[in-house]
């Protein structure tokens, strides 16, 4: 009985223990930037994050209908209803521009995500100007 709760300890010990030290290395540190559907229109319809990193994002769909989330370039698509909001992550993506479009409404629902390299990104959260 005494191993069975030695153990227990143990591993909620270890459990804990691995959860501060990921937190402390910024395992969860996954940048999360936002966009938002509504009347068919993305906003912002231009979406900066850090290339060479992995990102999240939150799309949130004010519209009434749903709306596929749709980009060739980063190899992703995401049905999102409407009045909700989904997640899709990318990257690491290499810098560049990668555009997406909303399926059900491709001539309205557009947009683009630029990768940029980390010294301009740096530059921009520093609130410099030369990320263009």
């Amino acid at each position: 009985m005494k191993q069975r709760r030695r153990l227990a300890l143990w591993l909620r010990f270890s459990l804990l223990l691995g959860s501060c030290w990921s937190s402390l290395l910024g395992a969860d540190e996954t940048p999360v930037f936002r966009l938002t559907l509504k009347d068919h229109l993305f906003s912002p319809s231009t979406l900066q994050v850090p290339a060479g990193q992995k990102v999240k994002i939150i799309i949130h769909n004010q519209d009434p209908n749903p709306e596929e989330f749709e980009s060739f370039s980063m190899n992703r698509e995401k049905v999102i209803l409407g009045g909700s909001s989904g997640v899709v992550f990318v990257g690491p993506l290499q810098p560049g521009t990668y555009p997406f479009s909303g399926e059900y409404n491709p001539d309205s629902a557009k947009g683009q995500l630029i990768a940029l390299p980390k010294e301009q990104w740096q530059a921009l959260q520093a609130g410099g100007d030369d990320a263009d």
